[in-house]
């Protein structure tokens, strides 16, 4: 039998053909017929998973999960591809009946992301099933960034008048992430052990001593007062530098459909605090937790901002929308800037952990693994 990954790629590819058999049969194009067809094809799918790995013992309930999610994965690349005109045939009737905000610029974006990101992630952990923590904190980042993006926008922006029966699909979508980062949160993490000595010598620096670190606080700062400025943009502050940036520089944030808005609320409401304690974090020695809140947080960023900077730019956005061409530079490279800053601090915080760890009994091999 081959390789439990492989089954998965398999299946999932059966995407594009239940798509396209359904955009030729005129029964199952109505809003409720769709939302029950998907919920067989799902069924069966986790029947098949099931199948699959009925020979093992113990299975990890997540694994279905990312089984599940990756058939999700092909059809969203499969929206991506038809909406950019690379193939067509497939998506249709979900679009007119289903799901008509999947044509926007942020949802064709969105897809690309899952269609490609997220099924590379899934096909690495379930080959990996036995260690995989850091790269499930890093989709469950993702995810949730998605979810909490993609549901309110779709009800609050100019889509929310015509919600079909499809659309709630998502809510189990949107649930199951967040089971999976508590799941994940819980689960013990495997640190290198580092000596006591070497502890300690990390420890004692002052940020000054630490040039990268100090270099990190800035941008996390500077991350996190960009998305203060932005959310006051979106909630109509009247000063004359939020109406300069939201009309010259990131005409994009006032698009009616939704997205861009509760993008930049989430900024201002939930990333803002979080980065102001990865701040705390980075200048506190032995705050263990840092090493998966920054995976998790870099997760979330670089989905959020992929959606967003290449949504501000897409030919499905209205022009008067798009960033305009003179101001490209400074709000792409602004965009840029906040999804890298989570990103380069998670990967600092797992290139050398010392300073994030508690001290160990001295003598211990620094290539040996410990439960912390």
């Amino acid at each position: 039998m081959p390789p439990v990954e492989v089954c998965v790629f398999l299946l999932s590819l059966l995407a594009p053909g239940v798509l396209y058999a359904m955009n030729n049969i005129p029964a199952l194009q109505e809003p409720l017929p769709i939302l029950g067809m998907g919920m067989v094809v799902l069924g069966s799918l986790l029947i098949l998973v099931l199948l699959t790995v009925r020979h093992k013992t113990k299975v990890d309930p997540l694994f279905y999960v990312f089984a599940e999610f990756s058939f999700t994965c092909m059809v969203g690349l499969t929206n991506a591809l038809e909406q950019d005109g690379f193939i067509s045939g497939f998506m249709g009737f979900y679009l007119k009946m289903g799901e008509p905000h999947l044509s926007t610029a942020y949802a064709v974006m969105m897809s690309y992301w899952e269609g490609v990101v997220h099924f590379i992630l899934f096909l690495t952990i379930i080959h990996r099933m036995k260690s995989y923590r850091s790269l499930g904190l890093l989709w469950a980042g993702s995810s949730i960034a998605h979810q909490v993006v993609h549901i309110p926008g779709v009800v609050i922006g100019k889509y929310g008048s015509n919600i079909r029966p499809a659309f709630w699909r998502n809510v189990p979508f949107f649930l199951v992430p967040f089971w999976a980062a508590f799941l994940l949160f819980s689960r013990p993490r495997e640190m290198p052990i580092v000596t006591a000595d070497k502890i300690a010598s990390e420890q004692k620096k002052s940020l000054l001593s630490r040039p990268i670190d100090l270099l990190l606080s800035l941008l996390l700062l500077g991350a996190a007062a960009f998305c203060a400025f932005r959310g006051f943009v979106v909630l109509d502050c009247p000063m004359d530098r939020c109406f300069t940036y939201i009309y010259q520089y990131e005409p994009y944030l006032k698009d009616p459909v939704g997205f861009p808005r509760v993008t930049m609320l989430v900024y201002l409401f939930y990333a803002l605090p979080l980065l102001t304690v990865l701040v705390c974090g980075l200048n506190t020695p032995g705050c263990s937790w840092m090493l998966d809140w920054t995976v998790f947080l870099a997760g979330a960023m670089l989905q959020a901002q992929w959606c967003h900077i290449g949504a501000s730019l897409h030919s499905r956005t209205p022009f008067t929308y798009r960033v305009p061409a003179d101001k490209w530079r400074p709000v792409i490279g602004l965009n840029v800037l906040l999804a890298a800053a989570p990103a380069l601090l998670a990967l600092r915080c797992h290139a050398s952990p010392a300073y994030f760890m508690k001290p160990v009994p001295k003598g211990q091999a620094n290539n040996k693994k410990k439960r912390n």
